[in-house]
């Protein structure tokens, strides 16, 4: 196990004042799965030295930082998801010094970096757990949600866990019933003990003295519970749509908390300590945009939260972006939000969305749509290359979620399957080793780097096209968004903010559309465009279904 090593980090000086301009507002961020990312030592599983290596590629990108998913110590049977040492770094991923490395290398190409923080739950073997499951007694008994069974032996409460079956697992040693979301080996923290909130706030401390630039913070609404334990009611949900019992409740009790915005608030400060930092929250769950305003109201909460609206939409229509959009007015004191297409939990939106069997077209369509929100747009690894979900046969599976529920779900291993580097090496490039950890998909050799980079047409080239006119446009990174009056299948706004205007247009209906552009854009300049269907000459245009565009206003180029 690697262990916390001494490191000089930056002094900590009071909070500046908000910055409206502050770096985050707009920045796009490339998710790595360090598992899938790139393995240099040829033991089948990505590391920290292989990301340090492939940070000049994601500079070449040009986006503006990078978010590491868990690397921390952990017996992995979530996958890093499951911490024994917040402040270690697990063997398999590499050392303080890889990381430090990382930490260099990515400042120096002008890129900042997040690291994920998991503070609703721990492994079952962190020291934590292990002492506070020996009695009731011991100085560590309340820092877990422990319960003591019904009268006839039955758990506490009806708590589902999201990865199916009771959220209780029962104890021997304490003779008590103690709270998992997620596995039975995740045991929930409780994060109203002002102990547990103290000792997270330390592990903040440490990694952002080692130089990281924020933190995405992970099922940040499972962090409290209902000291009263009252059941969940039932969802009501039809059983075509249920995967789990899970589906079956309103999750009233065992998450989303209201106590959860004052340790955000603790949280704040102490990110404050260390001006410039960003913080952006997962929230889960049917509904959650209450929780995303209060997460991110003011000052002195979060910098920004992102939702599930898109990561598991069957399918992509204008109705259900302007009405994600449309819940952002921008007004004083509003949070600023994210978006993410695809995830390492989500299957690969490019498969969920394609148009007319197209990949291509539809990674193209995809990337000009989130590059054009107001927000930071989030890119998981491999979307730049056009990567549809990877095919995993069910005796390769290793997500215990997928396991569970198969074959009711598509899965989380089909969207971590390793990035393809070299389309006619082993593994695609990813590891010299003869058996990686997840199997590649042969089918995305032909999407590796090496060929794309030569290939100017590529999906590769054209994500470095559109995220060098982000930065041309500052209007589609930070400016403002007005949505327009559209047919139902077209969904277009503009973007208004510094430097000029930029009109995004995008059909997302499975037939034609004629549609003529506010009397500024009609002769405007085409700055970026994925259809079939020419743009050029007067209105009104015809797009074809998945098509879309960037224009600018004619008056910023008359």
């Amino acid at each position: 196990m690697a262990t916390a090593q001494p490191f000089a980090g930056p002094s900590t000086t009071a909070a500046a004042a908000t910055d409206p301009l502050a770096w985050w507002r707009g920045a796009v961020i490339y998710q790595i799965y360090p598992r899938s990312f790139r393995d240099t030592n040829g033991d089948g599983i990505g590391d920290l030295a292989g990301i340090a290596d492939g940070l000049d590629y994601i500079a070449d990108l040009g986006v503006d930082g990078i978010w590491i998913s868990p690397f921390f110590t952990s017996p992995m049977k979530d996958f890093g998801y499951d911490v024994a040492d917040y402040c270690g770094i697990d063997p398999s991923f590499g050392t303080f010094e890889d990381f430090d490395r990382i930490i260099e290398k990515a400042h120096r190409l002008g890129l900042k970096v997040i690291i994920d923080q998991v503070y609703s739950h721990t492994s079952d073997a962190h020291p934590w757990f292990q002492e506070s499951r020996k009695d009731r007694t011991n100085p560590k008994a309340d820092w877990y949600v422990w319960a003591d069974p019904k009268p006839d032996g039955s758990p506490p409460s009806n708590w589902q866990s999201v990865f199916g079956g009771s959220a209780w697992q029962w104890d021997g040693p304490r003779k008590q019933y103690y709270l998992h979301n997620f596995l039975t080996s995740q045991p929930d923290l409780n994060v109203h003990n002002r102990a547990v909130q103290d000792a997270l706030l330390d592990v903040a401390r440490f990694w952002l003295k080692r130089g990281v630039d924020g933190f995405r913070l992970d099922a940040l609404n499972f962090a409290m519970h209902d000291p009263a334990l009252r059941d969940n009611p039932p969802s009501g949900l039809p059983m075509e749509r249920v995967t789990r019992p899970f589906d079956m409740q309103i999750k009233r009790y065992n998450q989303s908390h209201p106590d959860i915005v004052g340790f955000l608030e603790r949280i704040r400060r102490t990110i404050d300590e260390f001006p410039g930092r960003f913080t952006v929250a997962e929230v889960g769950g049917p509904e959650p945009l209450a929780e995303m305003k209060a997460f991110t109201e003011g000052d002195k909460r979060l910098n920004s939260a992102y939702n599930f609206d898109f990561l598991y939409a069957p399918c992509l229509t204008a109705p259900l972006v302007r009405a994600s959009l449309a819940q952002w007015s921008g007004a004083k004191g509003e949070g600023w939000p994210s978006w993410a297409f695809s995830n390492h939990d989500a299957p690969r939106a490019i498969t969920r969305w394609t148009v007319d069997g197209d990949m291509a077209r539809t990674a193209r369509r995809n990337l000009l749509l989130l590059l054009s929100l107001r927000g930071n747009p989030i890119i998981y690894q491999g979307e730049e290359l056009g990567l549809p979900q990877g095919e995993v046969a069910f005796e390769d599976l290793l997500d215990p979620e997928a396991i569970a529920n198969w074959p009711h779900t598509l899965g989380r291993d089909g969207a971590r399957t390793p990035m393809p580097w070299q389309a006619n090496a082993p593994q695609a490039g990813f590891s010299s080793a003869s058996r990686t950890w997840l199997k590649p998909d042969p089918a995305h050799a032909a999407l590796a780097v090496d060929r794309q980079a030569q290939d100017p047409q590529s999906t590769l080239h054209y994500a470095r096209r559109l995220l060098a006119l982000r930065r041309q446009w500052p209007a589609l990174a930070s400016g403002e968004i007005a949505l327009l009056d559209t047919p139902e299948a077209l969904l277009a706004f503009v973007r208004q903010g510094e430097g000029g205007r930029v009109l995004c247009v995008f059909n997302l209906g499975d037939a034609l559309c004629e549609w003529s552009p506010p009397e500024d854009f009609a002769h405007g300049q085409l700055l970026a465009t994925e259809s079939k269907v020419g743009l050029a000459g007067n209105p009104p245009m015809v797009l074809a279904p998945g098509s879309g565009y960037w224009a600018a206003d004619r008056a910023e180029h008359s």
